[in-house]
């Protein structure tokens, strides 16, 4: 199992790319913020630029584990428990926990990601991929981050960007 170097999410797209020894070995689809890319607090956009992965959260929790303030609620989800709770954001199964690492643009102040709890984490699969739908994190399909999740190591650099992945890197996809 190769960890990963580095991971590209690409609003453009709506994808995310593990990369490892200067290669493109994952590839997801997510789904960035409804209301698209930005850094303000209580702005609901995505964060761009410079990040890394500050905390792991959720490793051995069962997939669907719900997640609420960061800890398990004892609840695995389901379309019953979905019908009622409707209006929930849905914090499954796995979070990796991001911070900027650009202060001014992502890091301290009204911009910080990290106190913004801008996440990677699982949604339930009736969302839709490849759509910006989110409220600032990156949603993905559970399964998919059960496979990324112990790729990825604390302080993995991760760039949010609106471009797609750089062509350098999706040439040499594996």
């Amino acid at each position: 199992m190769q960890r990963l170097e580095r991971l590209h999410i690409s609003l453009a797209d709506q994808q995310l790319y593990g990369i490892a020894g200067g290669r493109l070995v994952r590839r997801y689809g997510v789904s960035t913020a409804l209301n698209g890319p930005g850094e303000r607090k209580g702005s609901g956009c995505t964060p761009r630029g410079l990040h890394q992965v500050r905390a792991r959260i959720g490793e051995g929790l069962p997939c669907g584990a719900v997640l609420q303030g960061r800890r398990w609620t004892g609840e695995i989800w389901s379309s019953a428990l979905h019908r009622q709770y409707p209006e929930r954001d849905w914090i499954l199964s796995r979070i990796l926990w991001l911070s900027g690492c650009e202060p001014g643009r992502n890091r301290m102040g009204d911009v910080d990601t990290f106190r913004r709890y801008i996440y990677l984490h699982g949604t339930p699969d009736l969302e839709p991929m490849g759509i910006p739908l989110s409220h600032g994190c990156i949603r993905m399909r559970n399964a998919e981050l059960l496979e990324l999740f112990p790729l990825v190591p604390v302080h993995c650099p991760v760039s949010i960007e609106e471009r797609a992945c750089p062509e350098w890197a999706l040439a040499r996809l594996d």
